[in-house]
């Protein structure tokens, strides 16, 4: 098989492991933790709160360092540094342990998106289905955390949630070196862009206009999928009362819902190829504003119908910012604006888990995705004021 193609395999499976490593406390606190530590749902999860605060923090280091040293050393020490602090969270044996442990997760976790998204983008002319697969690779990540933490929980423990995919992990990243070695002696990775297509065409103040857009739009985006992915195994445990009885049912429906609403970005990636970049963008914001308002008092097959519609739009956003970065940035500072991207949405990331919380803890879930329409609104006025860029012309085959 083609080296590249391998290694653009393995960056996959790197947005895979990130987005699960991250969300394997969530699904453990929801089920199993919380009885184990004789502590309530809200008392636990703020000890993810460190994790995600590092995920945001050291994103910005990790983009400086991958342009000025090279990404794919980057990627390995990510696939081995999370895998081992994985398999070193699994031997806690409190919450501030575990607290410890996701800390150092979030840490490493944290060089995946600024430096595997540019190497996603590295090399590509058309940039919206090689991101949109890569993000359904992510958004799998994040349903296999409730699917997989549920059933290695009900049939061996918690702790192997964290240790198994550690050591897949360590070998990933092992095999990554090896590849990566491989193709960098084989050629320099150019940036390639479309015939007639320049990044010098867009003046400075368009550049700065989509990239505060982007900006925007990312950090309140970041705060919905947090939200939304977070929460949806314990949503599914208060609403889904008929349906799901078990935690392994519990991940399989979440899984279900990620996983199918993940192939959203597939045809969102696609539109955003041949369409203009803002129309896409502004639908895609609608329905998450729409399906949001609804969303509260649902429960049961309603509850479920409703969570495969909003998860389809806070899945499709995902590619959008990151191919109007790639078109209008330079390969050689890429890695950089996606880490302010990055630490934008991590940082709010960080914040989401005491708010939510809070607002569990006060007011319930209905008064959470209020607050989602909301924000979903302000995307949408942003998104708005989006100018028009070139469209990238696919000839017929």
């Amino acid at each position: 098989m083609n080296s590249e193609r391998v290694r653009f395999l393995l960056l996959n499976l790197g947005h895979f492991l990130d987005h699960f490593f991250m969300l394997v406390f969530a699904s453990a606190a929801a089920l199993t933790l919380i009885k184990k530590w004789d502590m309530s749902y809200s008392e636990l999860i703020p000890y993810a709160t460190p994790g995600f605060v590092a995920y945001a923090i050291f994103s910005l280091p990790s983009g400086w360092l991958a342009d000025r040293w090279n990404r794919d050393a980057m990627m390995t020490i990510f696939f081995v540094g999370i895998g081992l602090a994985a398999i070193a969270t699994s031997f806690a044996d409190s919450p501030i342990q575990i607290g410890i442990g996701l800390t150092f997760i979030g840490v490493f976790a944290a060089i995946y998106h600024p430096v595997g998204i540019a190497l996603v983008i590295e090399g590509h002319s058309r940039t919206g289905v090689p991101l949109a697969i890569n993000g359904i690779f992510g958004n799998i990540g994040v349903g296999s955390a409730a699917l997989i933490t549920g059933f290695l929980i009900d049939n061996m423990s918690w702790r192997a949630a964290f240790v198994l995919p550690g050591v897949i992990s360590v070998a990933a990243g092992i095999f990554h070196h090896f590849i990566s070695k491989k193709i960098r002696k084989e050629e320099i990775i150019k940036d390639i862009l479309p015939a007639g297509f320049s990044h010098d065409e867009y003046g400075r103040s368009i550049i700065v206009r989509v990239l505060i857009i982007v900006f925007v739009s990312t950090a309140i985006g970041g705060l919905i999928f947090q939200a939304t992915t977070f929460t949806l195994p314990k949503i599914f445990d208060e609403r889904l009362n008929e349906l799901a009885n078990s935690a392994t049912a519990v991940g399989w429906y979440a899984f279900l819902v990620f996983g199918v609403a993940a192939f959203g970005q597939i045809i969102v990636g696609w539109l955003i190829d041949r369409y203009s970049v803002r129309n896409v963008f502004v639908i895609v914001a609608v329905i998450q504003t729409v399906i949001f308002s609804i969303m509260p008092g649902q429960s049961g097959s309603n509850a479920l119908i409703l969570s495969f519609l909003f998860m389809f739009a806070v899945f499709g956003q995902v590619p959008i910012n990151d191919v109007l970065v790639g078109r209008v940035t330079k390969n050689e500072w890429r890695s950089r604006v996606l880490s302010v991207r990055y630490v934008l949405t991590f940082s709010l990331t960080g914040l989401a888990i005491p708010a939510i919380s809070w607002i569990h803890g006060n007011m319930g879930f209905d008064a959470l995705f209020y607050f989602l329409a909301g924000g979903a609104t302000l995307i949408l006025l942003s998104v708005i004021l989006l100018p028009r860029l070139k469209s990238i012309t696919i000839p017929s085959v």
